[in-house]
C-alpha cells in the first residue's frame, strides 16, 4: 500500500462506537443516573422529535442466576448498566445507537428501512487492493480518536459514585480491545482480594452471541470512520491449517528475524502498542486498565504449550462439532458436557464434547497457539488476528444456526452464570443489546458468509422478466400475426367442413359390414 494512501486515511475523522457515550461522561450525568443524548438531526433527547426513540427506564432481568458469583452489589458490571445508568434511549423501529442516531444491524437509509446484506470473505480471497484496503482501515482504526466514547479509568466507587468522573480518550480499535478486557477482567473486592471466577462474555452461554454483536459493533464502526459502508470484516479460515498462514508481512504481519515473538519491522503492526494486558498489575493495585500503552504486539506462534494444544483445529472436528444439538448444557460454563457452545469455545473436547479443562480445543486452540498478546483472555484483542479469528468462529456458530434452527427459547433464560442469562444486557455496550438478540441468523443481522451462501433462488417474476420485455418490444408483430393467422384459420375451418359434408353424403350410401368380417380384429378397445 502506497504512504500517501495510508496517510489519507489516516487524515479521516468521523465518529466511533463503544462502551461510555462521551455525552454522559459527566458528573451531571451519573449524578442523575441518566444517559438519554441528543440526536444532531432534531436537537431532541434520541430524537425523540422524529419518533426515533425516548428516554425510558431500563427494565433488568429478574431471573435467577447461576452459583459461579456468590457476590451482590460488589461490581459494577452487576445489572449492567445501572451502577452508572438507570435512564437510556430506547429506540423505536429499525433505529439503534446510544441517541437512536444510527440504524439497526442490517437497516439502511436515512429513515433505516431499506435492508441490506452485506457478505463476509475468506481473507485469502481478497483481491490484493481489497487486502490492502482491509489493512489500512485496521491501522486508520489505531490512530483515530473515538469522538463518540470514552473508557473508564476507575469504578463507580472510585469515582466518588459519580461526583468525581474517571473517563479518558481513546482510539477506535482500542476502544474495543478495552471493551473486550473489561467484560472478562476479574472483579476487584478490595485490599488485594480478587474473584477470578466471571467473565461476562466468555465460559458460558453469551460467549458467542457476545462476540457477534462485539463483531458487529467494530464493523460499524470502521464503516463510520472510512465512509465505506460496504465493509465486512474478512475471516481466518483455520480448518487444517499447518501454521499461521496469515502471520506474513503481506498479511497481518511475520515473524520478527531475530526476536522472534516479536512482529517483523516490515509490518506496521510491529510499531503497534497494546493496552489492558497486567491484569495482575491492576487486579494488585485495585484498578482498571486505563489505556496506557504497555508495549508492542507480541506473537510466537507454534512455539506454545503443545501438552495443551497439539495443533490448530481440523475440519474433522469442527464438523463433530456441529453435529451437537444442544446449545447449552449443565452447570452452563466451561464444565458443561455435549454443549456446542463449550465444545466450539474449546473447554471441551472437540471429538467427545466431554469437558476438558486442561486442554484447549477449537477457538480456545487459536489463541493458545499464537503464544502471546492472544494468549490472555484480556488483552487478546491487541493482536488484529482477532477479529479474523473469531469472524470464522461466528461463522460456525451461523452453521449451527442454520443446521439445528433452534427457537429462541433453547438460549437460557435462568441459572446461567452472571450476565449471561438470555434477557441480560450485554457488558459493557451501550446502546444496550440483550444475549438473546444476537442468537438468531446472520443474514437478519445484516450480513452472511461467503462460504455459507445458498443458490439465490429466482422467483417466477424474475424469470418471466426478460421475456415479457421482449414479447412487449415486437407486441405489434405478434398481433398482427394473430390477426392473419385468426383469418387463416377461419379459411381452413369452412374448406374443412365443406369437405366433411360431401364425405358424410358419400359414406351414406355405402353397404354395412358383413357378418364375414372379424369384429375381434376391430381396434377400438378402451384400456382402463
Amino acid at each position: 500500500m502506497s504512504l500517501f494512501a495510508m496517510g489519507f486515511l489516516l487524515s479521516i475523522l468521523q465518529p466511533s462506537a463503544g462502551q461510555f457515550p462521551r455525552a454522559c461522561a459527566n458528573a451531571l450525568s451519573l449524578l442523575r443516573k441518566e444517559c438519554c443524548p441528543l440526536w444532531s438531526g432534531d436537537g431532541s433527547p434520541c430524537g425523540e422529535r422524529s419518533r426515533r426513540g425516548s428516554c425510558q427506564n431500563i427494565l433488568l432481568s429478574q431471573a435467577p442466576l447461576g452459583p459461579q458469583f456468590p457476590f451482590s452489589g460488589v461490581d459494577d458490571r452487576e445489572d449492567w448498566p445501572s451502577v452508572f445508568y438507570n435512564r437510556t434511549c430506547r429506540c423505536e423501529q429499525n433505529f439503534m445507537g446510544y441517541n437512536c442516531g444510527d440504524c439497526k444491524f442490517g437497516f439502511t437509509g436515512p429513515n433505516c428501512n431499506e435492508r441490506q446484506v452485506r457478505t463476509r470473505r475468506n481473507i485469502f480471497q481478497l483481491s490484493n487492493r481489497e487486502k490492502d484496503k482491509f489493512l489500512a482501515y485496521l491501522n486508520l482504526a489505531k490512530n483515530t480518536v473515538s469522538q463518540d466514547y470514552v473508557i473508564a479509568t476507575g469504578t463507580y466507587s472510585q469515582m466518588n459514585n459519580g461526583s468525581n468522573p474517571m473517563f479518558r480518550n481513546i482510539n477506535v480499535y482500542d476502544l474495543f480491545v478495552w471493551m473486550h478486557y473489561y467484560a472478562s477482567r476479574d472483579t476487584l473486592l478490595g485490599g488485594s482480594t480478587v474473584w477470578r471466577d466471571i467473565d461476562f462474555a466468555h465460559e458460558a452461554p453469551g460467549f458467542l452471541p457476545w462476540h457477534r454483536a462485539f463483531l458487529l459493533m467494530w464493523e460499524h464502526e470502521v464503516q463510520k470512520i472510512t465512509g465505506d459502508e460496504n465493509f465486512t470484516i474478512p475471516y481466518w479460515d483455520w480448518r487444517d491449517a499447518e501454521d499461521c498462514v496469515v502471520c506474513t508481512d503481506e498479511y497481518m504481519g511475520g515473524r520478527h528475524p531475530i526476536i522472534p515473538n516479536l512482529l517483523s519491522p516490515a509490518s506496521f503492526f510491529s510499531s503497534w502498542q497494546v493496552i489492558c494486558t497486567q491484569s495482575e498489575e491492576y487486579n494488585r493495585q485495585q484498578t482498571l486498565c486505563n489505556g496506557t500503552s504497555e508495549g508492542p504486539i507480541l506473537r510466537n506462534p507454534g512455539n506454545h504449550d503443545k501438552s495443551r494444544t497439539p495443533r490448530l483445529p481440523s475440519s474433522a472436528e469442527v464438523e463433530f462439532c456441529l453435529s451437537l444439538t444442544q446449545y447449552e448444557s449443565g452447570p452452563m460454563d466451561k464444565m458443561a458436557n455435549y454443549s456446542f457452545r463449550n465444545t466450539l469455545e474449546g473447554f471441551a473436547d472437540p471429538q467427545t464434547a466431554i469437558s476438558n479443562i486442561s486442554q484447549s480445543g477449537l477457538h480456545n486452540a487459536l489463541h493458545i497457539y499464537m503464544n502471546g498478546s492472544m494468549s490472555k483472555v484480556e488483552g487478546s484483542a491487541n493482536d488484529p488476528i482477532f477479529v479474523l479469528h473469531h469472524t470464522f468462529v461466528d461463522s460456525i456458530f451461523e452453521r449451527w444456526l442454520r443446521r439445528h434452527r433452534p427457537m429462541l427459547e433453547v438460549y437460557p433464560v435462568a441459572n446461567a452464570p452472571i450476565g449471561h442469562n438470555r434477557e441480560s444486557y450485554m457488558v459493557p455496550f451501550i446502546p444496550l443489546y440483550r444475549n438473546g438478540e444476537f442468537f438468531k441468523p446472520s443474514r437478519e443481522l445484516g450480513y452472511d458468509y461467503e462460504y455459507l451462501q445458498e443458490p439465490e433462488v429466482v422467483s417466477v417474476h424474475e424469470f418471466l422478466t426478460p421475456y415479457l420485455e421482449e414479447a412487449r418490444q415486437i407486441w405489434a408483430w405478434l398481433l398482427g400475426s394473430a390477426v392473419t393467422g385468426g383469418i387463416i384459420a377461419a379459411v381452413l375451418t369452412g374448406l374443412i367442413l365443406t369437405w366433411w359434408k360431401k364425405r358424410k353424403t358419400s359414406s351414406e350410401i355405402q353397404p354395412l359390414l358383413t357378418e364375414s368380417e372379424d369384429y375381434n380384429n376391430i381396434s377400438y378397445q378402451s384400456n382402463f
